[in-house]
């Protein structure tokens, strides 16, 4: 018995041994095979945009635009903020993450490289960027502004011919890369290849359609899309410099040749209202939700939401869109424009440093650097330059100013500009002055001419006065007035009514004949001396005589 325990135990003791030692050996290899697994596990896809163009305060916009949807419920939620933007001094700098539809997981990882100016000396910057390992997951965009539309043709040759003085030098690798790069792109959505969206596209047997005229015939060696911001101003001038519908179709309709020839997309967006500019830079970047498809739909109608997606385009929906439009010509015309056009850089200022050489770039706008597009020398383009033809049909913003000037006054015009409050007053206030001095100074005249009046009659008055009468043929006016409201004057003699007006003026007549009388008489002898006066006394007897009268004639 003893020697079976004995037996048993030391089975046990090495059974229980052996069996120690495997299980070490079994958490041993488990841990490493799980640390193997997460050492060779897909790491985060890493995507790079390239953003030339705008100012420090439209590339911010830009990417406000695509990373505030995917930060507010990650980043806001842990009580981080937004990364900031990195843009005013030359090559700036932000990134962001996109999130799948659950907002969980991460998709990929973009990073944003900015830069404002197109000087020739920003290239040296921009040459590391691109590398056989970065060009496959690499989007060059281009922003313009709707301010200022008739400098975007000069614009996109500035930075075209940017990116052609980079490419040469970048290798021959990087060469290979970016042929592939573009072959692969120009079968998204024609067939052989995927859409954006990440479906098949094409049809049948992977049969690719051929490219139509005018389509890659300048491909740059990277995907391309040009953002134009700030749509809405399209409304400020239709309403206050006269612009038509077929202006704005003018416009797009040589945005979408020139863009044609590069492969390139195009967006209109707008600070307020929401675009398909997300989706359009994820798709291009190959970044796909594995959630929810997001297709991308075309938008030629609604001028201030135009989308024209990558190898959608043709000649035939350019035409389409305005009869009278040759895209043949403008195409035509772009290539003149890349090719006989000599490469001008920033001209240099009063200072003696380029626009592009600042320091801080970024607070500046469009026209801290000279690009060319304000020299006005329209004659130094190249004949058939789809540059000076553009800026031929599209009208500047001073010539508008102009034309709106010219309509404001017409009567048909609907908009009236009201004039400041206290400028308002102010005018009324000197007219209501002016008003009031001629008021006085007529007050015064009056006065005056009355004053005259008033002296002339009372001269003339005092003239009769002396002469004992009035002059009956021209009795002046207040004398007249006199009579006619005091009425004639009258009294009783003797039961007689008696008129003394008529009593008087006959008494005048009779005087007057006795006295011609008298001087006809003695004209020869008495010729010298006066009249003798009229006797009072006897006339004043003779009418109490009558009023003592108290009988009859025959009593």
């Amino acid at each position: 018995m003893a020697g079976e325990n004995a037996k048993r135990f030391s089975t046990h003791t090495a059974v229980s041994g052996g069996s120690d030692g495997n299980k070490n050996g079994e958490k041993k290899d488990l841990w490493s095979s799980m640390l193997d697994k997460a050492t060779s596990a897909q790491p985060l896809p890493k995507k790079n945009i390239l953003l030339l163009g705008g100012t420090v305060n439209s590339q911010r916009e830009f990417f406000e635009s695509l990373a505030s949807s995917e930060l507010r419920r990650t980043f806001d939620r842990n009580g981080y903020k937004m990364p900031p933007v990195a843009n005013s001094f030359a090559l700036g700098y932000a990134y962001y993450d996109v999130l799948d539809a659950d907002q969980e997981d991460t998709l990929a990882r973009i990073s944003l490289h900015t830069l404002a100016s197109p000087a020739p000396s920003f290239a040296s910057l921009i040459r590391p960027l691109l590398t056989p390992e970065s060009i496959p997951n690499t989007l060059i965009v281009i922003l313009l502004d709707w301010s200022k539309p008739r400098k975007w043709m000069r614009q996109l040759r500035q930075w075209i011919f940017l990116l052609r003085t980079i490419m040469p030098e970048l290798g021959p690798e990087c060469e290979a890369t970016m042929e592939e790069v573009m072959a692969s792109w120009k079968d998204r959505g024609r067939g052989g290849g995927t859409n954006l969206d990440g479906t098949a596209s094409g049809p049948p047997n992977d049969i690719a359609l051929p490219l139509g005229p005018g389509e890659w015939e300048d491909a740059l060696g990277l995907p391309l899309c040009v953002v134009c911001q700030n749509a809405e101003n399209m409304e400020v001038f239709e309403k206050n410099h006269g612009w038509r519908e077929e202006e704005f179709d003018q416009i797009l309709q040589f945005l979408r040749t020139v863009l044609l020839r590069h492969g390139a997309s195009l967006i209109y967006t707008t600070p307020s209202t929401p675009s398909q500019l997300p989706s359009l830079i994820h798709s291009s970047l190959g970044i796909h939700s594995l959630l929810k498809k997001s297709p991308l739909k075309h938008n030629v109608i609604d001028r201030d939401k135009i989308m024209v997606p990558p190898n959608w385009d043709s000649w035939g929906k350019i035409r389409v869109l305005r009869d009278g439009f040759d895209v043949e010509l403008v195409s035509k015309g772009w290539g003149i424009d890349l090719i006989e056009h000599p490469q001008k850089g920033p001209r240099k200022k009063e200072d003696g440093k380029t626009g592009g050489e600042s320091a801080d770039q970024g607070e500046s706008d469009d026209d801290e650097y000279d690009d060319g597009s304000e020299d006005g020398d329209e004659s130094e383009e190249p004949e058939g330059s789809t540059v000076a033809l553009y800026e031929s049909q599209v009208r500047d913003n001073d010539e508008s100013a102009l034309h709106s000037a010219s309509k404001a006054s017409q009567s048909t015009k609907l908009e009236v500009e009201t004039m400041d409050t206290q400028s308002f007053l102010a005018e009324q206030a000197k007219a209501l002055e002016k008003y009031r001095q001629k008021e006085e100074e007529s007050s015064r005249d009056e006065a005056a001419r009355s004053k005259v009046a008033k002296s002339n009659n009372y001269s003339s008055r005092s003239d009769d006065d002396e002469h004992g009468y009035y002059d009956g043929e021209k009795p002046s006016i207040e004398l007249k007035g006199l009579e006619h409201a005091i009425g004639p004057v009258q009294f009783n003699m003797g039961g007689i009514q008696v008129d003394a007006d008529d009593m008087v003026q006959r008494l005048r007549e009779r005087q007057t004949n006795q006295t011609g009388n008298a001087e006809g008489e003695d004209v020869g002898e008495d010729a010298g001396e006066d009249v003798a006066p009229l006797d009072t006394e006897k006339l004043q007897d003779f009418f109490q005589n009558l009023m003592n009268r108290r009988g009859g004639p025959g009593k």
